[in-house]
């Protein structure tokens, strides 16, 4: 790319960026959690297709990607370097961003059932931890992962029969957006085994009447003691 190339596309992302509602969406989604296009048109004041072309357009300029799960369509920040470019052009106009604020209910919120796997703040803090100790590596699509060899013998002691789940005919392991956090947690057969193993060894408690997960006294000491989290 030579130099007239290079400011024609910068010139291209600030004015895509500089329309008010794009900006709108896009700091909604600095906060690292994925919205649907419904709630971006709420939050850019715009209607249902007028937020479809706005979306278009920063998907063209590779601001924003999209994730299809069902049938909802879920947007987040292409990367980091885009919320680093909101972050400056924040300090910059010496305006906070807003946070978001999930309306789930409390209980379902910090841990419930996805299917079979773990979800709810609960979920998606063990997912985080798990690529944080490096345990799981990630595929070139961000949504595949295998486990490492640290993280196969930690995963062993703590009782997964990684063999049995790799056998089955499903995914192995991979992000699944959680619906209250908006942000991953971890699905697929290396998820359902979390799960099932935190409920066999009484981590876990599941309500009879809901999807709510309840973390017991040995559950929350031993979260804490083998994978760190701070509950």
């Amino acid at each position: 790319m030579n130099a007239q190339q290079h400011d024609t596309a910068v010139s291209k992302i600030a004015a895509v960026i500089g329309d008010p509602a794009r900006s709108r969406m896009l700091y909604s989604l600095s906060d690292g959690h994925a919205r649907t296009s419904t709630e971006l048109a709420i939050i850019a004041d715009v209607s249902p297709s007028t937020a479809s072309a706005h979306l278009n357009r920063l998907k063209a300029e590779r601001l924003v990607k999209v994730h299809a799960q069902g049938k909802h369509r879920y947007y987040s920040l292409e990367g980091p370097n885009v919320a680093a470019v909101l972050e400056g052009l924040s300090v910059l106009a010496g305006s906070p961003r807003q946070k978001f604020q999930p309306n789930t209910p409390e209980r379902l919120r910090f841990a419930r059932t996805c299917y079979d796997h773990m979800a709810g703040a609960l979920g998606v803090s063990l997912h985080d931890r798990l690529r944080d100790l490096r345990w799981l590596s990630a595929g070139e699509d961000g949504k595949e992962y295998d486990i490492t060899a640290e993280g196969a013998r930690a995963l062993a002691r703590f009782g997964i029969d990684l063999d049995a789940a790799r056998k089955q005919r499903r995914h192995f392991a991979c992000a699944c957006l959680d619906w209250s956090e908006r942000r991953p947690h971890l699905a697929g057969a290396l998820g359902a085994a979390l799960l099932e193993v935190a409920l066999k060894k009484k981590w876990l408690v599941q309500d009879l009447d809901s999807r709510a997960l309840r973390l017991t006294k040995i559950g929350h000491r031993e979260m804490q003691a083998r994978f760190g989290l701070q509950l």
